[in-house]
């Protein structure tokens, strides 16, 4: 057996998961936001990623278009959980329902808010496709380049 035949492959996330770990879109390797998803309100964006370099904010002002995601997740979320009070309860109480939709909304949030940049980022923007030559382990990107 030759030893080029059983060369090492390297493993690239599928774009799903890629996206549910909020990977760079470019490389699928590096890591978008500098915390955990469960860091609760201290979300905080990397600008560029660590890994391939690519610029996350494609234009100036441009993920206020994640704005309009997260106003979609954050209806699909409150409809959802109005629609299980109801059944499971079967109150008419305003207020039961009040604050049956907008504790969610409260708790899930910081998700809300790193995924609807995920969202536009790997399934909203045009042209924007994953490059097998960024994910490789000799990737040097222009940032990374040593003496810039």
């Amino acid at each position: 057996m030759e030893n080029s035949s059983m060369e090492s492959k390297q493993y690239v996330d599928s774009e799903f998961k890629a996206a549910l770990h909020a990977r760079c879109p470019k490389c699928r390797r590096g890591k978008m936001f500098a915390g955990s998803t469960i860091a609760g309100y201290g979300q905080r964006m990397n600008e560029d990623c660590p890994y391939c370099g690519f610029h996350f904010e494609i234009e100036p002002g441009y993920f206020y278009v994640a704005m309009f995601v997260s106003y979609a997740l954050d209806v699909a979320i409150m409809v959802t959980f109005a629609v299980a009070t109801y059944i499971l309860s079967g109150s008419v109480n305003p207020w039961v329902y009040t604050v049956a939709t907008l504790l969610p909304i409260f708790l899930l949030s910081p998700m809300i808010y790193r995924y609807s940049r995920v969202i536009l980022l790997f399934w909203l923007t045009p042209n924007l496709n994953f490059d097998p030559e960024r994910s490789k382990d000799d990737y040097v990107s222009f940032k990374k380049q040593p003496g810039r």
